[in-house]
């Protein structure tokens, strides 16, 4: 008899116990859900470890020179940027990959062990630069992951993927929260939980490790090679799809450096209030235990909208369902803190806001990386994720001088200016939106602005190029 046409085909490997657990989260495929596991828990350890240390600057910058301070030492994290973006695509060009992160954690571990000598020698100074240095470090290090992540998986295997992926982060940001309002309320020093911060840091390196051990017997070789160097800031600016990524973050992060303005100062008056009914209120121990509660609930809500509802958006509405969830979610919320409200009802908008940006917002970010070159998933990115979105902190910080000094504005004047600044957002991401689309789906021709690869450039660069 002979054999049908059905005989030499391979029947796919059967979905591993891991695979179907992991099911309903997203869609793994056969042989997905280890990977997809311990990036997701490296992704998790990493979260952890930042809202240990996130908490801790709170009251270190907030007791030490109040809300405006801590939206100037916002801005001044662009400044030093300017200096370490450079500094890490010198740095991703000269070691293999694996090294250059292994490279990239133990600088932050000894960024940390510093500050704690400082702060046990009374360093002057020590809230404002170890504010600087969290933003740095958390940019620096989520940006790398997932510039990792878009490097290991394909357009579609992310599309599938990096929600479930997502949901690591979105579970370690409430327990690093909460981790951190336990050690406050038990009186441990700001300088003891960072050195947590620092075995926790150890940890995710460690699974970086695992996984790069699993892509290498895997046949992923070559791209432990060094990344090709390039200017992150070149890269950025002859890219209109770059240029409109960039924009949108920088809108988006005006506002919501605003917009913890607005929680900071409320959350100040506060603390001052009780402190004129009780002299001996302790004013730090309030605060930090304020944040701590805060980033908690905010990352309650991010896991279970990162668990339930982000792959089914980007299932049912494709990117632009998770790149304008943001921006509509801040336009309503600011418009409702413009009447003026209470810190309750402030804490709840913002818990809204920061939820929908730590999940949904967070997935699109990475999710539109998926299309790019890979010395533009690592040096363009960390140009993006660091210095533009500080950028946008630098001009919260000029927005906040203006209103705070010259026109005079309360939180609800402030709340105001900020849903100028969202509708700007909104208008930005349905460009950017369109961008997506085309660079996705239409083929380069000699007419169109695509350059060979695919990426669009901007008309004075295409111009520029053509000769």
């Amino acid at each position: 008899m002979k054999p049908g046409p059905e005989a030499g085909r391979r029947e796919p490997p059967a979905p591993a116990l891991l695979d179907r657990a992991l099911k309903p989260f997203g869609d793994v495929r056969p042989g997905e859900g280890t990977t997809v596991l311990l990036m997701s828990l490296s992704v998790h350890v990493l979260l952890v470890a930042y809202y240990v240390l996130k908490t801790v600057r709170e009251p270190l910058i907030l007791v030490a020179g109040g809300a405006e301070i801590k939206s100037y030492a916002a801005g001044a994290q662009a400044l030093s940027l300017v200096f370490y973006v450079p500094f890490y695509g010198w740095l991703a060009a000269r070691l293999p990959r694996q090294r250059f992160l292994t490279a990239i954690v133990l600088l932050f571990v000894g960024c940390i062990e510093l500050f704690v000598f400082g702060g046990r020698t009374s360093l002057p100074h020590i809230g404002f630069l170890f504010y600087v240095w969290v933003g740095i470090f958390n940019l620096t290090t989520i940006a790398q992951f997932w510039s990792y992540a878009n490097e290991i998986y394909d357009r579609a295997q992310g599309e599938r993927l990096f929600p479930l992926i997502a949901i690591g982060a979105a579970a370690g940001a409430p327990l690093g929260a909460a981790l951190a309002e336990g050690l406050f309320t038990r009186g441990v020093s700001p300088f003891a939980m960072m050195q947590v911060a620092a075995a926790i840091l150890l940890l995710h390196l460690a699974l970086y490790r695992v996984v790069g051990r699993r892509m290498r017997a895997a046949g992923n070789v070559a791209r432990q090679t060094p990344i090709e160097r390039g200017n992150g800031f070149a890269l950025v600016l002859r890219s209109r799809y770059l240029g409109l990524i960039a924009l949108l973050l920088v809108l988006l992060n005006i506002c919501k450096t605003v917009g913890e303005y607005i929680l900071g100062r409320s959350v100040l008056s506060a603390a001052d209030a009780h402190l004129a009914a009780a002299a001996g209120f302790d004013r730090q121990a309030f605060i930090g235990a304020f944040y701590g509660s805060f980033f908690f609930w905010t990352n309650v809500a991010t896991i279970l909208l990162q668990a339930f509802l982000v792959s089914r958006l980007v299932k049912w509405r494709g990117m632009a369902g998770v790149v304008l969830a943001l921006p509509v979610v801040a336009l309503g919320a600011y418009a409702i803190a413009a009447i003026g409200v209470g810190l309750a009802l402030l804490r709840f908008l913002k818990i809204a806001e920061n939820a929908t940006d730590y999940s949904i917002t967070n997935t699109a970010k990475q999710m539109l990386w998926l299309p790019t070159s890979r010395e533009e998933k690592y040096n363009a990115k960390q140009a993006i994720d660091t210095f533009f979105v500080r950028g946008g902190d630098m001009l919260a910080a000029g927005l906040v001088f203006v209103g705070t000094h010259i026109l005079v504005l309360n939180a609800a004047g402030f709340a105001r200016a900020n849903v100028v600044v969202v509708a700007m957002a909104l208008g930005a991401g349905v460009v950017l939106l369109r961008e997506h689309r085309r660079l996705t789906t239409a083929p380069a021709t000699p007419s169109s602005p695509a350059i060979a690869d695919g990426k669009g450039r901007w008309p004075w660069a295409a111009r520029r190029a053509a000769g």
